[in-house]
């Protein structure tokens, strides 16, 4: 006989919701993640991330500052945070640590109510690790909530009297030899104005390449000191007809600089053949393949990398004035003693002059990291002075204000060389106040009084 007794019941018990996550703070913690996990880079992971959210606008705006403001400040956010977690920030979970860091951004830094950044942190914390994650968080945030910034800058932060460089290290969120480093190159006087403007988020700059769009035509105020760009405001770049057709493009002041003192170095004779050396991603080179084009010169355009030489012919894609983009290696070029009148090394260094836009950059760089770069750098300018023809001229550049990445290189190569001489780059620049480098002829841009990256510029001519 068929058995006929009824089915247990189920459970009416609903299973609990799973936690109600802010979409863009998730995308800031997704993005920190993948810049400790994966070394990526802020700027670039950062797009992908916001495009996969469908994050724009305002959203897209909060989550940058959010990424970037908490990077910055990392040193400054863990100190803040030891003072207030019973265990050592090495025994919390990363992945708490990263919200703890986000939620400490948003209450000390942000225009965020106290509330709002205490519960969606926990919120995400819940979701992503588990209740009793979300519990910590929440204690340690409240904790945070006992002061503001400058008052936890007063409790946690060295003495500035007694130890001013490791003061410096905390209040401003800089690595202790990127201070000392930064002091040399600096001075005393203005350290503290330009560890501040390291933190302060970059404007949006644009640039109009000559002969295929103008500065009339792009949106914004005219930048100070360059002739072609423009500060954006406020809206997405690409969606500037100019930057989209690729007649304009993203690229800070200082850069555009740059291109401009390599273009304007007198020459006598011939002046046709111009060279970016170590060109990627392409911005420098995109300015002066469009200024060469201007004066019946040709650019060539080498970057070792494949990857960085594919966004250098993309950025140059369409202009005037280029002669080919090669994948090559700067020190080893594959060009004959002479063939250039004129080339621009802007060579790879710490990049401690572009703290504003690269905020992972001071937490990556190493002391030992100046060694080699400056073995490089020589490397690539005595390569550049072999490229280039007598009386032809090459501009040594780094985004960078470190001493052994600038005076130290110049003073190596004018030692080593009896047929180079250093010409006084001020008069490629008259217009650009305060900027004398650290050797006479030279220059030097700071953040804090051009509101540029720290571009160092040295004008190397060839007897």
């Amino acid at each position: 006989m068929a058995d006929r007794r009824r089915p247990a019941p189920r459970s009416k018990q609903k299973p609990k919701p799973r936690p109600k996550v802010d979409v863009p703070r998730l995308a800031a913690w997704e993005v920190l993640k993948a810049v400790r996990v994966d070394d990526a880079y802020t700027n670039l992971v950062l797009l992908s991330v916001l495009a996969e959210h469908g994050l724009a606008g305002r959203d897209a705006a909060f989550v940058t500052e959010l990424v970037s403001g908490t990077i910055r400040r990392q040193a400054t956010y863990d100190a803040v945070l030891a003072a207030c977690v019973d265990r050592s920030l090495a025994k919390v979970e990363a992945k708490v640590l990263d919200a703890l860091r986000l939620g400490t951004h948003q209450l000390l830094s942000m225009r965020v109510p106290a509330h709002a950044a205490i519960s969606t942190t926990v919120d995400l914390v819940r979701s992503k690790v588990g209740p009793g994650a979300a519990g910590f968080a929440n204690a340690v945030l409240r904790k945070v909530t006992a002061h503001d910034l400058d008052a936890w800058v007063d409790r946690v932060a060295p003495d500035r009297g007694t130890d001013p460089t490791g003061h410096a290290a905390i209040a401003a969120s800089h690595p202790r030899w990127v201070v000392d480093e930064l002091r040399r190159a600096v001075g005393p006087d203005e350290l503290d104005a330009l560890l501040a403007a390291d933190n302060e988020p970059p404007r949006v700059t644009l640039v109009a390449r000559p002969g295929r769009a103008t500065r009339e035509e792009l949106p914004g105020e005219p930048t100070p000191w360059s002739p072609y760009g423009v500060v954006l405001e406020s809206g997405d770049p690409g969606a500037v007809p100019a930057v989209a057709e690729g007649r304009a493009g993203v690229q800070d002041e200082g850069s555009q600089l740059v291109a401009e003192a390599a273009a304007a170095a007198p020459l006598e004779g011939r002046d046709e053949q111009w060279l970016d050396l170590c060109a990627g991603p392409g911005g420098k080179s995109a300015l002066l393949a469009a200024l060469a084009a201007g004066r019946g010169a040709r650019l060539v355009a080498g970057e070792r990398q494949q990857h960085r030489a594919r966004l250098v012919a993309r950025n140059l894609r369409g202009a005037d004035g280029v002669a080919g983009v090669l994948t090559a290696d700067g020190t080893r070029p594959p060009f004959r003693e002479g063939t250039f009148d004129r080339v621009l090394v802007d060579a790879p260094c710490t990049g401690l002059g572009a703290l504003r836009r690269r905020p992972e950059a001071r937490w990556r760089r190493r002391p030992q990291d100046l060694a080699d770069l400056v073995e490089l750098q020589r490397a690539l300018v005595g390569s550049a002075l072999g490229l280039v023809r007598p009386g032809g001229v090459v501009l040594y550049a780094t985004c960078s204000p470190v001493l052994a990445e600038t005076a130290e290189v110049v003073e190596a190569v004018l030692g080593s060389r009896g047929d180079v001489r250093l010409e006084d780059a001020g008069g490629l620049l008259p217009h650009v106040p305060d900027c004398a480098g650290p050797v006479a002829g030279t220059l030097q841009l700071w953040p804090h009084r051009h509101g540029t990256d720290a571009m160092f510029l040295a004008l190397l001519r060839r007897g």
